[in-house]
């Protein structure tokens, strides 16, 4: 029995280390099929087939398939995952004497197919059954196994015809086959730091997908397991960072508030100097807010769902930002209150994780039910962990919501004690009459609140993308990762989070100071100074992801300037 568990913790995509002179043998890599084939199907349909290929000639002409193939993935990273995918050794199509690939077909068995019924799809997802077992029995035989899988439809056509493939056989995997030197001690993907495995605590549910729960253990609260993680930051590291800078080969203290950045970047990683924080993510969370109907933004309410749609196709002034400084983009409807068109089928960059459709109008009542304003508080921590998990050092917060500076005004005299007249804004811009409107607004909502808890408050008054930003920060600071504040919406948030966190707040950068004046109060209330003052309020993450490379800049320096002992150079203070 244990030796079962070893060959399944030990099963590797293998990238490297390849010995291609050493062969596969016949009986070996006959065994390894005969695995394959005894897999499991849906409806014993045995969907799959195997293409074994040795010839160089066809190897040669698949690298030079996946070559393309990956220049055009490449293509379409951002700058900081570009670089690291160009660091990677992805294929051994070449490396590996013998090559599987692994088909399916979603006819075989006829149209009456057990469990197939309305699922074509069932056959793919048989086959990769097979290539699992294919995948461990290479392992027990001592054979390295690496997946190829950059094919774009053109790609598997142009597989199809080298291989000789019927148009109605997929490819479901392309298989490096062949002896290795030594099997990693963990995934060569983790190693480099392209991606992290995902906890099994994040990826069991009890009963119900959200009710998370080990077998043996009671479903956990994700919010109170989420807050529990988060420690202070090092104060250790902090000072070994501080005595660093006094050390490096420049002036003490000729950095400014670099260095005080510098040793908050230390302090968040835990250790001097801290990783370089990229690649990064900004993840837009976009809803809606019943109080719209008060008159307090001329902006008409679809332009929300508008907005999500121009930023998946890249038309924004976040996707602008974020293609020039090489960060990625992803929206998160938590809220969004009109159908998106992108509802039904999956949308490159879209996060469905919507809780309800826009709030209630917070000035005529709760804004949100305590339960809703849970649920998007852990959609929040999940969106977090998933950044991390692909391999994110640096996520960066953005909003999206007409009328949202409304609620993050409330939010802010609710938390800092603010008169609504001292925090509310011009938000979109709007004139006097529409101001005094507004402000009216978030003053009578504050003099009707009562909340014990962060929840309350964001149930009363917030919206379900404050409620997303406040999990947001909640979870990259359960993981020890710095998340980079947009404006006055994020603001908001991270006041919500220091009431379920105070420690949350250590691993917060203020990217800019907006011009909506409740943000200012926020900030102040946080502790925390703002990097820019462009005068910027457009939100989206904007104002934050121009101060990215500040951030980035400060790790760089911590990291690679030289101190006046390496460096050989004479110290005034020496």
């Amino acid at each position: 029995m244990s030796e079962f568990y070893e060959v399944l913790r030990g099963r590797r995509d293998v990238r490297t280390g390849f010995l291609p002179e050493v062969p596969v043998a016949d009986d070996a890599l006959r065994r390894v099929l005969e695995a394959a084939h005894a897999a499991p199907s849906v409806g014993f349909s045995q969907p799959w087939d195997f293409v074994v290929v040795r010839s160089v000639e066809t190897r040669r002409a698949v690298a030079d398939l996946v070559a393309r193939q990956r220049s055009a993935y490449a293509a379409s990273l951002p700058r900081a995952r570009a670089a690291a995918f160009g660091a990677l050794k992805v294929e051994a199509v070449l490396d590996t004497p013998v090559n599987v690939v692994v088909t399916s077909d979603a006819t075989r068995g006829g149209r009456h197919t057990l469990g197939r019924f309305g699922r074509p799809e069932m056959a793919a997802h048989s086959t990769a059954a097979a290539v699992q077992n294919l995948w461990l029995a290479a392992r027990a035989e001592g054979l390295g196994v690496g997946w190829v899988s950059f094919f774009d439809d053109a790609g598997l056509d142009a597989l199809r015809g080298l291989l000789g493939l019927p148009a109605h056989v997929d490819v479901v995997a392309y298989l490096c086959v062949g002896h290795v030197r030594e099997f990693a001690a963990e995934p060569e993907l983790a190693a480099a730091g392209w991606a992290r495995r995902r906890p099994l605590a994040w990826a069991v549910h009890a009963e119900r997908y959200g009710s998370r729960a080990l077998p043996g253990e009671v479903a956990m609260n994700l919010i109170d397991e989420t807050t529990a993680a988060i420690a202070p930051a090092s104060a250790a590291a902090a000072a070994e960072a501080r005595d660093r800078l006094d050390r490096m080969t420049k002036p003490r203290g000729s950095l400014g508030r670099v260095e005080d950045l510098a040793v908050r970047l230390a302090a968040i990683a835990g250790e001097c100097p801290p990783p370089v924080p990229e690649p990064a993510a900004v993840a837009v969370f976009a809803g809606d807010h019943g109080v719209h109907a008060q008159g307090v933004s001329p902006w008409p309410q679809e332009v929300t769902a508008q907005m999500v749609g121009n930023f998946l196709a890249g038309g924004a002034v976040v996707n602008a930002f974020a293609r020039q400084l090489g960060a990625e983009v992803c929206v998160v409807d938590v809220g969004v209150a009109a159908p998106l068109e992108s509802d039904l089928d999956p949308v490159p960059g879209l996060l469905p994780r919507r809780v309800r459709n826009g709030t209630a109008d917070l000035s005529q009542g709760s804004a949100l039910t305590r339960d809703e304003a849970r649920r998007a508080v852990e959609v929040g921590i999940e969106v977090a962990r998933d950044l991390v998990a692909a391999g994110n050092r640096l996520l960066v917060t953005g909003d999206m919501g007409i009328a949202n500076t409304t609620a993050a005004a409330a939010l802010i005299c609710a938390v800092t004690g603010a008169a609504a007249a001292d925090a509310t804004g011009r938000g979109t811009g709007i004139d006097d009459a529409t101001l005094d409107r507004k402000t009216a607004v978030v003053q009578a909502a504050v003099d009707a609140l009562t909340w014990e808890d962060g929840l309350d408050l964001l149930a009363a008054v917030g919206g379900l993308e404050h409620a997303g930003l406040a999990g947001f920060v909640l979870g990259a600071a359960a993981l020890r990762v710095p998340v980079l504040l947009d404006g006055v919406n994020a603001g908001a948030a991270a006041l919500v989070a220091s009431v379920l966190a105070p420690s949350a707040v250590d691993y917060c950068v203020a990217g800019h100071r907006s011009a909506e004046p409740g943000h200012a109060l926020a900030m102040a209330h946080l502790g925390l100074d703002p990097l820019l003052d462009l005068g910027m309020r457009l939100g989206e993450g904007t104002g934050a992801l121009l101060a990215m490379p500040v951030v980035q800049g400060a790790a760089r320096a911590l990291a690679d300037v030289a101190t006046f002992d390496s460096a050989g150079v004479a110290d005034k203070d020496a």
